[in-house]
């Protein structure tokens, strides 16, 4: 399959919206920039058109879809009730990198809720994104354009390297903003749950609508557990090393490191992702990457993916990376460096 790139940097470019819109109502792929990372879509209520994206992906079928909507009014269709805590929060954080998870409706299919009796939902923020929703008038489903389990795409070079011939068409706009995926909040429990931390922190919901509980599959994924967000189960946004997360004081972490980059077996290609406050404390690695500043984690989190991916540019082996404090996006990003280093990490350091 020959892939089509169009280049769309005006969301008042009808012309190529249109196109890209008339490809998803034909059940087709497109893939599509949002404020988090670049997103596979296909018309979220045509089975047929939802099951080419688990096979352009390798995504297995109990992994969880979200649908994408232009428009808030969207939602009424697709769930049985809007709680009062999920309204508020769309009135406050949609469009943005919030997924809520209500009661599905029967319009909803099996194969986007993975069997689940709830459904996630999200309004991106996105410019190019909302037009193009709004030009297909259907909710779509849009997982991360990538292989699954591998880093999620942030950039044009990304979404090439994984999706490159197995879509007709990409719609390119350039960096995505955010960088790690949307938080996930169910709204059907009380207190609202956090599945998946993001770029809505559990600070900025609880100032709205009070408490909020965090799933411990944030931290520790259960495999056995039937999942309701994606990201709950399988290693995700991996690089092809091996990878080890290291917590504690950041001097310690770094004599950790330098060690085990010295006993490194013969051969084997080293990378430390760390962040600029600390980048001058390690030696002797192949590869050094300053994920950015600890005093701006937005920076931290737009970057995260785009670091992972450099790691396999590099032919990288082995991984070391710092980690983060569980504080506002730290969270976020701490999730997706736990699921990248597939659980190893070195804690009390």
């Amino acid at each position: 399959m020959e892939t089509k790139v169009l280049h769309i940097t005006d969301e008042k470019d009808k012309a190529q919206i249109e196109e890209a819109a008339r490809l998803l109502q034909e059940g087709e792929l497109v893939i599509f920039p949002t404020e988090t990372v670049y997103g596979l879509g296909a018309d979220g209520l045509n089975e047929a058109a939802v099951d080419k994206i688990f096979q352009a992906k390798g995504r297995p079928k109990d992994n969880p879809l979200i649908l994408h909507i232009a428009d808030p009014e969207q939602v009424l269709d697709l769930v049985k009730v809007i709680p009062p805590k999920g309204k508020d929060c769309m009135d406050v954080f949609w469009p943005g990198p919030l997924t809520l998870i209500f009661e599905r409706s029967e319009k909803v299919s099996d194969s986007i809720t993975a069997g689940a009796d709830t459904v996630a939902i999200r309004m991106p923020s996105h410019p190019i994104a909302h037009a193009l929703l709004k030009a297909a008038a259907i909710p779509v489903a849009a997982p991360s354009a990538n292989t699954s389990g591998r880093p999620s795409p942030t950039r044009l070079s990304h979404v090439l390297e994984d999706m490159d011939g197995k879509v007709p068409m990409i719609v390119d706009s350039g960096d995505t903003n955010v960088g790690i995926e949307s938080t996930v909040l169910d709204v059907t429990v009380d207190p609202p749950m956090i599945y998946r931390p993001g770029g809505v922190t559990k600070e900025d919901l609880e100032a709205i609508i009070g408490e909020v509980a965090i799933d411990e599959t944030t931290i520790d994924a259960d495999n056995d557990a039937v999942p309701k967000s994606p990201g709950q189960k399988y290693r995700h946004y991996a690089p092809k090393g091996d990878g080890t997360l290291f917590a504690g004081d950041l001097k310690n972490i770094a004599k950790e490191i330098n060690r085990r980059v010295a006993e490194a077996e013969p051969g084997k290609k080293t990378a430390v992702l760390c962040t600029t406050e600390t980048k001058d404390l390690y030696e002797g690695m192949d590869l050094l990457v300053d994920m950015g500043s600890r005093e701006h984690l937005e920076d931290v989190a737009h970057n995260l993916f785009d670091s992972l991916r450099r790691c396999d540019e590099e032919g990288v082996d082995v991984l070391f990376v710092e980690g983060f404090d569980f504080i506002g996006i730290g969270v976020g990003i701490m999730n997706r460096l736990l699921k990248a280093c597939g659980g190893k990490v070195v804690l009390g350091l």
